[in-house]
Parts: C-alpha cells; structure tokens; sequence
C-alpha cells in the first residue's frame, strides 16, 4: 500500500558532515513522499543572523542570545509542524542545540528518529530512550523512513521475511 500523504521529516543537528543529503538522495531515489525541512545549517549566517538584522552587541552573550531567538522562531515553526524529527549528534562537536531540539520534540509528542555513532550511545542515553528509532547511518533513517510510509523493507530483508 503506498502512501497518500505527504510526510514533513525535520532533520535536526550537526552541519558538518552530508547527511542530509544522504537522506535526501535516499528519499528521492525511493520516490518516497517526504518533504524535508531542517535549520539553518550556514554556521555564519546562523551565528550572526541576530545582530546582522538587529544590531550589533557588546558582548557575546547578547550576541549569542539574540541569535539563538532569531533561529527559534525557524525552529519552533518546522519542528512544530513535522510528522518526524530526525536528530543528527556527530562526533566532533557537542550539538547542544540538537539535544534541545530532540527535548521540545519529545515534549511536542512527536516521533524522533536519533542519528549517530554507537560511541554517543551512553552520553545520548536519555535522547535515545525519548526516540523511537536509533539509527546509526543515513541510509537506516531513508529505510525506517520507506517502512512507516510504505510498509515496505529493504529488498535484501523482504526475501529473507520471504523465506
């Protein structure tokens, strides 16, 4: 049975590695009817957005904090508005902001789908046990994605359920 909706996914976390457009590519590859949304994801833009449209500030806190509102408001609105949230943790940096997100996600009820390294499990352990998938590749995200909407798994796994 295939779908008949169109399915907001929010890809929440790290900028640095092309995860999302692993997603992307996946989802587009299996015609899967998926719209995906994300932040921000220029570091500059996203850093300076506040004082850039603002004003400028003195100190970095204020900085910080008028930027981080600014981004709120684009946040806020997608994650509101989609069907799953998917949450992106890498290893180089702490994504703080993705663990906020995944937190107001969880308290929105939504479905969250954690995306990392098995070496992030423990110190992810309370954002893992708020998910309703953890996956540890882009490509598991596309098939998780193929399953909820189509009922479908992947081809290798569907002759082996077969058998």
């Amino acid at each position: 049975m295939t779908a008949t909706r169109t399915w907001t996914v929010y890809l929440s976390g790290e900028i640095h590695t092309d995860w999302r457009e692993q997603i992307a590519h996946g989802v587009q590859e299996l015609s899967l009817p998926v719209s995906l949304v994300a932040p921000v994801t220029d570091h500059a833009s996203s850093d300076d957005c506040g004082v850039t449209i603002l004003g400028d500030e003195e100190q970095s806190f204020w900085k910080d904090n008028k930027g981080a509102k600014v981004n709120a408001i684009r946040t806020r609105a997608l994650i509101e508005d989609a069907d799953i949230v998917v949450v992106r943790f890498g290893d180089k940096y702490k994504q703080w902001n993705a663990a906020f997100d995944a937190g107001y996600a969880a308290a929105l009820g939504k479905s969250i789908i954690t995306l990392h390294d098995p070496s992030l499990t423990h110190p992810l352990k309370e954002v893992d046990g708020a998910a309703m998938a953890v996956a540890e590749e882009p490509s598991q995200v596309v098939q998780i994605l193929d399953y909820v909407i189509n009922g479908r798994l992947p081809s290798s796994q569907r002759a082996q359920a077969a058998e």
